[in-house]
């Protein structure tokens, strides 16, 4: 009896998941008739220099002239994306929305991207809970890869993103393949996905190390020190007669230490090399006739470095380059991406038991030191916490951080309208914005971290409390 229950509660669950999943489908189709798609796509918020669907049509129509996508200052994107999405900018349908087919495009990587977190949620769970049973804790775990999908699709970024045809959308499906490969440990999914995300922003180039982490290690699970300590305490308080026993348990328990793994990490390494040839070859081919791979770099990654759109976003960086004096210019962008590579190291030294939590940490720092971000890049980082939505629950700052991000979204764009449009107030207006924006962010990193740490060391206690009554 209590089988059929649960088999009725388990497909109750999947039918709601189902439901929820077909109606962010239907009302992103919704939006995408309505006027203009809200004219979303003008947005400083959705569409940045290197995101805008406006630029790639018109990188695409240059490249359809004979010229090269690059010529101007249009397009700045891969020449992958030209390929794949520009035919679909020109190709109309009669009495539909421009871009139509852009948008369907967009909105099936929405959903795969959903079903790639909850895949990848499933496998995290899975090897987390099976860490704690090996050190005597149950239940201590919680299945959140429907929950963080659903937090993903539902998301107002996510919808706007989509709905205003923002390339990011693209960008976070090969960031989340990238870590459902990790988590699989599937080496050539995990390293196709991040060579073209990182081909396409350059940025997701740190989640290298999460990456090897996952291969290395496995998936997230409690500090290894945990499994040394309870095993120590088994040696030191068992008798002579119960020690042969438990060092044979030991040797079982040295595969929970999760011993780092060279074999898989060598595989992927091999895997990287071989995708990234592969799209170094494709894009000099597409781009031989136009300078070639050195105007590409110059013109993607080049522009990316030295920031020298600085059109308003929703980042720090325009505001910043746009009153800096020249002079002192590459001192300061040495010192601004340099932020990025100093945090790396202690990160993953701290989290390296935690790398798809430490993969979170990366994508919310670089969202807070893009060159251009957008609000795509809040829309992954805030379906990835889903994830881990157990861990965090006892979040101090959680309602302070849900209302800034309401906030933020409803003041941008009517400081935005007070200064273009209106003219009665300034860039600073706009600016406060994005400052108030970078602010929640660290608060989110910080909490974030603290809290599973907090939750580490709470493991930890429990376990030794329940080792010690034991032998008590």
């Amino acid at each position: 009896m209590s089988t059929k229950t649960e088999a009725t509660v388990k497909m109750n669950k999947v039918q709601w998941f189902w439901t929820w999943v077909i109606g962010s489908v239907i009302l992103r189709l919704i939006l995408v008739y309505f006027p203009q798609n809200l004219n979303l796509s003008s947005r400083p918020e959705v569409s940045t220099p290197l995101t805008s669907i406006r630029r790639l049509a018109e990188g695409y129509w240059l490249k359809q002239s004979s010229m090269s996508p690059y010529a101007g200052s249009m397009y700045h994107g891969s020449p992958l994306l030209l390929t794949l999405l520009g035919p679909l900018t020109v190709t109309k349908i009669e009495g539909q929305p421009d871009h139509l087919l852009c948008s369907l495009v967009f909105v099936m990587a929405d959903v795969v991207t959903a079903m790639l977190i909850c895949a990848a949620g499933k496998k995290l769970q899975v090897a987390y809970g099976s860490s704690l049973e090996s050190v005597g804790l149950h239940q201590l775990s919680e299945d959140s890869g429907d929950f963080a999908a659903l937090v993903y699709l539902w998301n107002p970024f996510t919808i706007v993103a989509c709905v205003g045809l923002s390339t990011s959308v693209i960008e976070n499906l090969m960031i989340v393949l990238t870590l459902y490969g990790a988590c699989a440990r599937v080496a050539p999914l995990a390293a196709f996905g991040w060579v073209i995300a990182t081909h396409l922003s350059l940025y997701p180039a740190i989640l290298i190390i999460p990456v090897v982490l996952l291969f290395g290690y496995g998936p997230d699970a409690p500090p290894r020190k945990l499994f040394r300590q309870r095993k120590n305490l088994e040696l030191d308080d068992s008798t002579s007669s119960d020690r042969n026993c438990l060092e044979d348990e030991s040797v079982n328990e040295k595969r929970m230490l999760k011993v780092f793994s060279w074999r898989p990490v060598v595989l992927l390494l091999f895997w990287v090399l071989l995708w990234s040839s592969y799209v170094l070859i494709l894009c000099g081919i597409y781009v031989q006739q136009h300078g070639g791979l050195q105007e590409m770099f110059k013109r993607s990654y080049g522009f990316i470095l030295t920031i020298q759109d600085l059109s308003p976003n929703i980042g720090v960086f325009w505001y910043f380059f746009a009153e800096v004096f020249d002079f002192f210019r590459s001192f300061f962008l040495i010192v601004f991406h340099g932020n990025i590579l100093l945090l790396i190291v202690p990160l993953a030294i701290r989290l390296n038991h935690r790398p798809c939590f430490l993969a979170f940490v990366y994508i919310v720092l670089s969202s807070i030191l893009k060159s251009y971000p957008s609000v795509g890049d809040s829309a992954l980082y805030l379906g990835l916490l889903g994830l881990f939505a157990y861990e965090l629950k006892d979040m101090q700052y959680s309602f302070f951080l849900f209302s800034g991000f309401v906030g933020v979204s409803l003041f941008s764009p009517v400081m935005h309208n007070l200064w273009i449009w209106r003219g009665t107030g300034n860039a600073n207006f706009y600016f406060a914005t994005a400052i108030g924006y970078a602010l929640l962010q660290i608060i989110l990193v910080i909490e974030s971290v603290s809290t599973m740490l907090n939750h580490d060391r709470m493991l930890t206690k429990l376990s030794t409390a329940k080792l010690q009554n034991v032998k008590s």
